[in-house]
């Protein structure tokens, strides 16, 4: 029985430091995935510090974007027809759960070209992200279309803090692990 508590206060415990110290960014902060005003989303990737788990969220028109997934070939030569995944829900969270460059571009004819790409670069360390943006949908696995409903075009996500997630999580843990040990 002792070593069954152990073993949920320690899972917890790990659990509570993951969620903890995961970010969320939403790309190009409030102006979001598109063409249009012309964001840079190169100076956007440069003033952020990335790490393992966290995510990046992208929120645009479906109707007139998307998200690809792409090599640094295709990246630097906007290709778009050879994607390593697709999104094209209009809010879409991808966790970032590797080191290095992630290459995403928009693969509407001309769109890449016209600066609608991004290369997420995460950093080897462990060390504990900076500021947290203020969005934070729930993320969804990296490598495939979400299934999440797109919002209004027009609407913004629905804000949750790195903290607020991560007490929820610990909430439902403690849930369990009360009802383990009963």
């Amino acid at each position: 029985m002792a070593l069954r508590a152990a073993a949920v206060a320690a899972l917890v415990v790990v659990v509570w430091a993951g969620v903890a110290s995961a970010a969320v960014y939403e790309v190009g902060d409030k102006t979001g995935w598109t063409i249009m005003g012309n964001p840079d989303y190169a100076a956007w990737a440069s003033s952020k510090k990335f790490h393992l788990g966290d995510t990046v969220v992208f929120t645009y028109n479906k109707q007139f974007h998307d998200v690809l997934a792409v090599s640094e070939a295709d990246y630097k030569n906007c290709n778009a027809s050879k994607p390593t995944a697709t999104w094209s829900t209009g809010n879409d969270s991808v966790v970032l759960n590797t080191t290095g460059h992630h290459y995403f571009l928009c693969g509407f004819p001309g769109h890449c070209a016209a600066g609608q790409k991004v290369d997420i670069r995460v950093a080897s360390s462990s060390a504990a992200p900076s500021e947290s943006p203020s969005a934070a949908p729930s993320p969804t696995p990296s490598g495939g279309t979400t299934a999440a409903p797109s919002p209004h075009p027009n609407a913004a996500p629905k804000a949750l803090s790195a903290s607020s997630v991560a007490a929820t999580v610990a909430a439902s843990l403690l849930s369990l692990a009360a009802a383990v040990l009963a």
